[in-house]
Parts: structure tokens; sequence; C-alpha cells
């Protein structure tokens, strides 16, 4: 295949798993690493921005501090590596970017702040600051803060959301595996996908949640989950091998998920949201109005499930599986008392002017 992205590609995203950059000793793979500077270099001489994407704090901090397990023993000993050796990793890039003549910057980020409408847009102003100055932003979760509850987990969803943020065309998730295979690679009779169109339920079957490398804590079900945010974002996403010397700049095999059309800003927002607060379940008739264009109304509406608050984000989801995410109109108990009734009941149902839908579709991202 040929590489990708091509170096037309206005502004790309680069994730980087810990496996990579992170040899098992918990050093740091520096010639490595330093082909990699070399590749961005290139890329940003012929006019293209690049942000990265980079693991590694976790393990690397580990090390500093004698931690068992690579750090991962107990949130406690992740957040103390996290916070050790992030201030490595930051180095570690500012001098290989340096030596490159490329200037780096730091951006640490939670779940929250691109899950939060006004902190993400806050993020993505400072994202677009940064590459039109033609720095290079160096990203990775705060993990020295986040907790199981309120974290992305990985950073492949976060290099998606990250290019959403950035208005990138184009997505690459450098791993220890060279793309999305029918089944386990370690399997007899595996065979390589080189390019996806769409993302359907035998895609996702394909997917394997294991790392390979043991220190990483995503695996294909991550990468295809980031694929498709990406997708929804009008960006290209490709799995590719790091396994190999100056992997943006070589023709080595790898596969390509194509973007979507790219939707309104805020519709791509709500499709790649993380952290949805609850769900309401539709019925038949309800999914295909939505198919259609139409709002959520509560006349549709079957089960609601979860604990949320007005303009929190919902899914919604027919019979045959997730059909949109939103943001509801109602909290969950005045939505509770709404289900299967007729808009003309409502004033009566809730003692006040009720609203136009349950969800109005211009705060709903079909999915």
């Amino acid at each position: 295949m040929a590489l990708f992205p091509p170096t037309d590609c206005a502004r790309l995203i680069v994730k980087i798993g810990s496996a990579l950059l992170v040899d098992p000793d918990g050093g740091v793979r520096r010639k490595w690493l330093a082909g990699i500077a070399a590749d961005i270099a290139e890329r940003c001489r012929v006019g293209q921005q690049v942000a990265v994407v980079s693991s590694g704090a976790i393990a690397l901090g580990a090390r500093r501090l004698g931690l068992a397990r690579g750090g991962r023993a107990s949130l406690e000993d992740a957040q103390a590596a996290a916070a050790t050796g992030q201030i490595a990793l930051s180095q570690t890039w500012a001098e290989v970017l340096g030596a490159e003549g490329l200037t780096a910057a730091q951006m640490l980020v939670t779940l929250d702040d691109l899950e939060d409408r006004r902190r993400y847009l806050n993020a993505a102003a400072t994202l677009d600051r940064l590459l039109s100055l033609g720095v290079v932003p160096i990203l990775n979760e705060n993990d020295s803060v986040a907790t199981a509850e309120i974290r992305f987990g990985d950073n492949d969803r976060l290099a998606a959301r990250v290019a959403q943020a950035a208005g990138a065309q184009g997505v690459v998730l450098l791993s220890d595996i060279d793309g999305l295979y029918d089944r386990n690679p370690a399997q007899p009779g595996a065979v390589h996908i080189p390019r996806v169109e769409r993302i359907d339920a035998g895609i996702a079957a394909m997917a394997d949640d294991r790392s390979a490398s043991g220190m990483g804590s995503g695996g294909m079900v991550s990468k295809i989950a980031a694929a498709r945010i990406a997708a929804a974002a009008g960006a290209h996403l490709a799995i590719a091998s790091g396994r190999i010397d100056r992997p943006l700049s070589t023709d080595a095999r790898h596969t390509l998920f194509v973007a979507e059309r790219a939707a309104p800003a805020r519709k791509a927002w709500l499709a790649g949201g993380i952290t949805a607060r609850g769900t309401i379940r539709v019925d038949a008739g309800a999914a295909r109005a939505l198919a259609g264009g139409a709002s959520l109304l509560a006349a549709g509406v079957t089960d609601i499930e979860g604990d949320f608050a007005r303009g929190d984000l919902v899914e919604i989801i027919g019979p045959d599986g997730r059909i949109a995410r939103g943001l509801s109109e109602y909290d969950v108990a005045d939505a509770r008392r709404l289900i299967g009734r007729r808009r003309d009941d409502h004033a009566a149902i809730l003692g006040y002017a009720p609203r136009s839908a349950l969800v109005h579709r211009s705060h709903m991202a079909l999915t």
C-alpha cells in the first residue's frame, strides 16, 4: 500500500505507544525516537503540521521510582509514575525535535477537557495556534490526576479526539502491530485487512483487546473505537507498525480506515463523545424517524437508564443497536415521567411548559 498519510494532508496526528518509545527495561529508545523526529521534520518542511500523542510517562516514571508492574500495581503508583515520567518524556521530545530545528510544546489533557464543550473549544484553540506557529505539540493524558472513572484509558481514542479538535485530516496510530487482521494475528491463517471503508459489526468482531507488549493500555478494540471517532470527524486513520525505523517515511503494510464526509463541528464532537451519562431506548418507529433527521420525541421512548441532568450526553438505542448520541433536554427524573407519552400530555405531567423534544436534532449526531 502507498504510504499514508501523504504530505499534502494539511494536519496530521501521530500516536506513539509505550512499547515503541520505552524499552523493556524502562529506558527511552532514543535512536528510534530520533528517527521519528526526522520524519516529522521532513513533513514540516513541506508544510504539513504535525502533533504527537505520546504514551510512555508511566513506564518511564516507574523505572525511576522502582515501582513494581511497570507502575500499574495501583492507581496511586500509576499517578506517581506519570508525574515523574512526564518530565523525562517532555525533555526527551524537546531534545530530539530540537535537534531537527523544531520547537516542542507540551499539552496534558484529561477526559473532561475534551468532553466538556467549552474546555474542548479552549483546547482546540490552543492546538490551532501552536500548529499555525510551526510548533509540534506533544500531548498525553494527564495520568497524574486522572482516575479510572474520568480518563480515556488509552491514547488511541485520545489521538482521535485530538484530531477532531485540531481539524486534522489524518491520524496514524503507530503500534506493535501493522494493522487489523480478521482474527488474532498470532493464530494460523490470520489475514491482514488493508482498507476499511465502513466499520460495521463484522469489522468490530475482528478486534482483540489484548496489548501484545503488556506495556500499553489499549488493543485493537481501542483502535477501532478511535477509527470511529476519526472517521466521523472527517479524518482518515491508519494503524501502522512502529517496529521499523522511520515509520512515517517508509512504505510499509498498514490498515487504512477511510473517513466519512466530515460532520459539522458540533455534531462531530457529539458523535465522538465517550462519557455518555445515560441511555434512552426507543421503538422501531422512533428509530426510523431519527434516521430521517427528526428530533427524539417521548412518544417513541421505551426505557431510560442512567443518571443525567439536562444538557448531559446520552446514547439513543433502537431495536437494532445504537442510533445516535445527543444532549438531553430534560433531567432523568422528568424524562422518565414522559416515557411513551404524547407531546399534548407533557405540560400536565410536568407542571410546566415542556420543551419540544427529549433530544433535539440540533443537539444530536447519528452514529
